[in-house]
């Protein structure tokens, strides 16, 4: 049993309101509640503080719950959600990202699947594997490298591994993260009354809190291909794919 909350919010510095564009007639933020509904989750929940979220996903019938405005990342919203509904210490909650109307439902399932499978790492999230050299090159794109047993070692904007010998190409094994996290309620809580780690402000990614206060992510590769909308180029590349282009 898994539980899926969505933090969303209206401010974006490279698109702003992007949980509320249209993509095929359909809010963003619908397309990944549905997603949501697909897998196996028992609750799913969208977490706001924007009265303009909280009205389109009421609309298309979501359980919306806001939340305080002051949270510096999408950990701290779902903290607030799991805490205020009084959600187990051992629950797996899943952190599904607003903008990733792509996300398959399967994959859902399987990061749940993995930190249930694994009950001594407090983190689970899933990666695909990188070979593009543009893409490993760009700064958008998360990569990340992990231990032999499957748990994170670290997470980078920047292109890791690195070859030393400056051969061309991608390295091999590189991969890419697919940001899509399970937690467990209790880890997920103290992650929250944590302030936010120096690396975690200087990559911008959250996920590093919980690598620099020794939480364990085990780490799954999935083969299954997607993308999150983060840029207006993104954004007008879905529509035109979806034969809407705005």
């Amino acid at each position: 049993m898994f539980r899926v909350v969505i933090p969303a919010r209206h401010a974006s510095s490279r698109l702003p309101g992007k949980p509320l564009l249209s993509l095929a007639g359909k809010p963003m933020l619908q397309w990944v509640h549905d997603a949501a509904l697909r897998s196996r989750a028992t609750t799913v929940v969208i977490a706001t503080d924007d009265a303009r979220i909280e009205a389109v996903a009421r609309g298309f019938g979501a359980d919306v719950q806001m939340t305080a405005a002051t949270h510096a990342s999408g950990t701290d919203r779902i903290a607030e959600v799991a805490r205020s509904r009084g959600w187990a210490a051992s629950d797996v909650v899943v952190n599904l990202q607003g903008d990733e109307p792509l996300m398959p439902h399967a994959l859902v399932d399987q990061v749940a699947q993995l930190l249930l499978d694994h009950p001594g790492d407090d983190m689970a999230t899933l990666a695909a594997p990188l070979n593009d050299a543009g893409a490993f090159a760009d700064r958008n794109v998360v990569k990340l490298v992990a231990d032999g047993e499957g748990r994170a070692l670290y997470f980078s904007r920047a292109p890791i591994p690195c070859d030393r010998d400056d051969k061309a190409g991608v390295p091999s094994g590189a991969r890419r993260h697919i940001g899509l996290y399970a937690y467990r309620a209790g880890a997920l809580q103290r992650l929250a009354a944590l302030p936010p780690a120096p690396l975690e402000l200087l990559e911008k990614l959250e996920q590093l809190r919980a690598l620099e206060h020794g939480h364990a992510i085990a780490i799954i590769q999935t083969q299954v291909r997607h993308h999150g909308i983060d840029t207006p180029e993104q954004y007008a590349a879905f529509v035109k794919r979806c034969g809407r282009l705005q």
